[in-house]
């Protein structure tokens, strides 16, 4: 429930910008910037509150990170000023990764050791849901009743995941020895370093693609609009299956896994750029680049085996990763259609980030 409240208001708010951009006399561009605004707290969040938490016990924190996110988005419906929903979006991105990373690290630490990849993919399928249901019907909502419900809602499901949270979760203290200097001195991992960098350029090519999938089905596809919907319910449909059967393997031999997963990503992104003129093969690949969205835990699973007293530096760490290559894949991206390359292109560039990510995995498997 908490990954679907905070996917919801991650995704929808892409969906929702034409709406507020004119309701608060701003452009398409300048609003743009309250998603940067999210993605920054992300990325500053996370590590900060996996520090400064240390000795919090972790079903009180989850409570206390919803309950944060709550407040920030329900505040967000009812902004009348850019700069205030700035602050808001800004505010409302501290406890994305913190919240996640801290999640995983409960369920795994329920199941067997060999289980704890699928036990990280549980927490994600609600973030992959809300790619196809929750963004829709939040989107959908706010064109009938107003974008400010789409805020709304999400503060809602977020009070019903604290509460659920406060009456499911188990109670587990924190360690005798947590402080912010045990988690702080953990950055002194390499093994950790590399295991974020794998993600933070591995992962970008979904990204790329991503980003620029509705300009592609409409401009170079040519689909009706009518189509970008359920195009974008496949690709996250490819996300949810990925999540279910790909972590399954991760006990045999995780650093293998992730190595073929960068592989799978370098060849289905590099294939898109080919199947990007019909609507059924375009669907095809977005399909087949979705499967390999079991990255995230197979990563998460790493780090719990190599990140040793920063345990929550580190889980919460990897969701600033991933937040990287939202903002690096996008970014490549936008440069070689800029540079007349065609919005094809961003498989190309996807695959090379996949490349690079297979480079650091390399590095990372071959370290003492």
């Amino acid at each position: 429930m908490g990954g679907f409240a905070i996917g919801t208001t991650e995704f929808a708010t892409m969906s929702l910008l034409p709406y507020f951009a004119r309701d608060l006399g701003i452009d398409a561009p300048t609003a743009g910037h309250v998603i940067s605004a999210y993605a920054l707290g992300v990325v500053i969040g996370a590590p900060l509150i996996a520090v400064l938490a240390a000795k919090i016990a972790r079903r009180t924190l989850l409570v206390g990170l919803m309950l944060l996110f709550a407040l920030a988005n329900g505040l967000t419906g009812l902004v009348t000023s850019y700069e205030t929903m700035m602050a808001l979006r800004f505010l409302s991105g501290l406890p994305h990764g913190a919240y996640f990373g801290i999640a995983m690290l409960v369920a795994a630490s329920l199941v067997s050791h060999e289980r704890r990849a699928q036990a990280s993919a549980r927490v994600l399928m609600g973030l992959t849901a809300a790619t196809i249901v929750g963004v829709p019907a939040a989107t959908w909502l706010g064109q009938a009743a107003g974008w400010r419900w789409g805020f709304g809602v999400v503060a809602l499901l977020s009070l019903l995941t604290a509460a659920l949270v406060a009456l499911f979760a188990p109670h587990q203290p924190p360690a005798k020895d947590a402080s912010p200097l045990t988690e702080l001195r953990g950055l002194k991992n390499r093994h950790l370093w590399l295991t974020l960098g794998i993600g933070a350029v591995g992962f970008g090519g979904f990204f790329t693609v991503y980003t620029y999938l509705a300009d592609t089905l409409l401009v170079v596809t040519q689909a009706p609009p009518s189509w970008i919907p359920p195009v974008f319910a496949v690709f996250g449909a490819g996300m949810m299956i990925g999540l279910m059967v790909v972590p399954r393997f991760a006990h045999r031999n995780l650093m293998a896994l992730a190595g073929w997963l960068l592989l799978w990503f370098a060849a289905t992104l590099c294939l898109y750029s080919f199947l990007t003129g019909n609507i059924w093969t375009i669907t095809l690949a977005v399909f087949l680049i979705g499967l390999g969205g079991a990255m995230g835990p197979v990563l998460q699973t790493r780090l719990m085996d190599v990140a040793g007293e920063a345990q929550t530096l580190a889980a919460a760490l990897n969701h600033s990763a991933f937040n990287v290559a939202n903002a690096l894949g996008p970014l490549l991206g936008g440069i070689a259609i800029a540079h007349g390359l065609g919005l094809s292109s961003t498989g190309f560039v996807g695959a090379g980030l996949a490349l690079g990510g297979l480079a650091i995995w390399w590095i990372a498997r071959n370290q003492r």
